[in-house]
This record gives C-alpha cells, structure tokens and sequence, in this order.
C-alpha cells in the first residue's frame, strides 16, 4: 500500500460537502466550520486564500488549493476585502451578525452566492469528518496545497462542476468518489514536484526498506510484528530497519504499528458494530482489554466512549497535536 492508495483509503469521503460558488467582488468568506480537509477549485476570476501563521496564497482560475486542519481561515476577492460571510460547522453560512443566508443567497442545486454570472466561481469540497486511517499523510501536509492550471492537466474539474448540478440517484455517491478522486490526483502531482525536499511520509513510502516495511504494517496488522520479523521479512538486518525507518518516518517501527492499529481500531468503532474484541482481533490486540488499554492512553477516552460520541473527540485531539508538531 504506497502513500497514495493509503490517502484514497484513509481519506474516503462520505456524504461529503459539495457546492458551486458563484460571487462578484467585493466579496470575503471566513471559513471556521472545523472541517478537517476542503478542496477549493477555482474555475472563474481570482481569490486569496489566508490563515494565521502562512503566508496568503493567490489563485486564479484553473488553480486547486487543498486546505488541511481545523482552524479558521479566509477566502477573498483580494487582500483588502474583509469577510462578509462566516461559514460555520454543518456549513451553515450567515452574516457577521448571525443573521441566516441560506435561502437568500442560494441559486439552486448545490449553488450559492450572488448571481449565476458572478465574475469568481469555485468548486468546493469539505470532508467534515476526520478519517483515522488517513491520518499520517495527512499529517505530512503543510496547512496549504496549491497545485496551479500550468502544473496539470485532468478532466476532473470539469466533470466534478457537471455532476454538481445534477440530481440523479445515487449523486451524492457519485459526487464523493469524484471528490476523492480529484483529491488523490491533486496530491499525487504536488508530491511529484517536491523533488528532494519531498515530505517526509512520501520519501518514507518510496523507500526500499521502510516502504516495504509500511506495506506489511499496513496490509497485515493483525500479525504479530516484531522488529526482528519485519526485518526478516524484508530481507535486511534488524539495525538497519530500526534506523531508517526512524530516520524517515520519525519513530521506531513498533511505535509506528501502534498508532497505525489504533487508528484502525478507532475507524472500527465508528463504522462498524463490531465487538470491542472482534475490533482487537483484527487491529493485532490479543483482546479488549489490551485494546482498550492502548486505546486509553492514546486518546485519552475509551474505545467505549469513542463509540459512543462519535470520532470527534480523537480526531480533535489528534489534530491538534499535529499542529503543535508542525510548528
């Protein structure tokens, strides 16, 4: 499983947020729904995209900007314009003074803005819900992808902006496989020119060794994997495992394995009605005990608790422990 397969696994939306935008300027958006990952596809006129600590990013029409993280950021006609619009969680959209703009501002399927023939048009898609398994390469993200009209070239776009107008059975399935699509092909052409100064979970999957190694952990987690069998797998020596996957991926094998299972675990407990101890079996716990242990000290709730109020709380903590690391 390279990093790539692994984003489109991890990162598989559901029911994900769609919109067609269509705005003429002045016009400034404040972003604060606490949605973990958006797709901005900028098809008409130009914007500015800003968040605390990074500089703005410009696009202009043809560019795509992925946006990582929960935090607040802003989306522009230009620097100068300030917001208008606050977009809350759920995507409900108001004035600055909470005034509702759902129905006065929305022009049809899956559109919102000023008029059809605004001078900006974006496509616009939220996943608003944290994935687990998705996490590490999400986490080697910077805040802000931007991949411009000149560095590719794919149909996507286009077919995602046609299936935003239809209504059809089963569209909003379609609308999530097209979205995860289009994140995956964005990704896979900004990791492409990264050259040597690459991310490091990407440089770590294309290596020899460690992504061999990733692979295992990745398809078999259920094995009892210890530095000694991964390396034998693999056909190299204990010493030279342990030290290249640390120096590429940040952490020792086994600490990796344990967040990865733990990961699993927790997409387990929201997708499925699985046993506490079924969900050990298959994430390599011996039983429910040994899960839930781990799953304490990790997260800091229990599996149970997880279950019961949904992912939220260990993609939130989560989260935020990514950006204390990427400062």
């Amino acid at each position: 499983m390279d990093a790539i397969v692994g984003l489109l696994n991890g990162t598989r939306a559901r029911g994900a947020f769609l919109l067609r935008t269509v705005l003429d300027p002045p016009w400034g958006l404040r972003i604060q729904d606490n949605a973990p990952l958006t797709l901005v596809a900028l098809t008409r006129g130009h914007a500015i995209v800003t968040m605390a600590g990074i500089p703005s990013v410009a696009l202009t029409a043809g560019d795509i900007a992925i946006i990582r993280g929960v935090g607040p950021y802003e989306i522009a006609d230009s620097a100068e314009t300030a917001p208008q619009v606050v977009i809350h969680p759920g995507q409900r959209c108001t004035t600055l003074h909470g005034e509702d703009l759902a129905l006065t501002m929305g022009l049809g399927l899956r559109t919102w803005g000023t008029n059809l023939e605004g001078a900006t048009m974006m496509l616009t898609g939220t996943y608003e819900t944290q994935s687990s398994i998705g996490r590490p390469l999400l986490h080697a993200l910077p805040p802000i992808v931007v991949v411009h009209r000149n560095e590719w070239d794919s149909p996507l776009v286009d077919l995602l902006g046609h299936e935003i107008g239809r209504d059809e059975p089963g569209q909003d399935v379609v609308l999530d496989r097209l979205l995860d699509l289009l994140i995956v092909a964005v990704l896979r052409t900004w990791f492409a020119r990264q050259g040597p100064d690459q991310k490091t979970w990407w440089r770590a999957s294309n290596d020899q060794v460690v992504g061999a190694a990733l692979q295992f952990v990745h398809n078999r987690p259920d094995e009892r994997w210890t530095v000694a069998t991964l390396a034998d797998d693999i056909g190299v020596s204990r010493a030279n495992l342990a030290r290249r996957f640390h120096d590429l991926v940040g952490e020792p094998p086994i600490g990796y394995l344990t967040r990865w299972r733990l990961s699993l675990a927790a997409d387990l407990l929201r997708e499925s009605d699985a046993t506490l101890s079924t969900i050990a079996r298959r994430v390599g716990y011996g039983g429910a005990f040994a899960l839930s242990t781990a799953f304490k000290r990790q997260y800091g709730i229990t599996p149970q608790h997880h279950r019961r109020v949904g992912h939220h709380v260990v993609a939130t903590n989560s989260t935020v422990h990514e950006m204390q690391d990427s400062r």
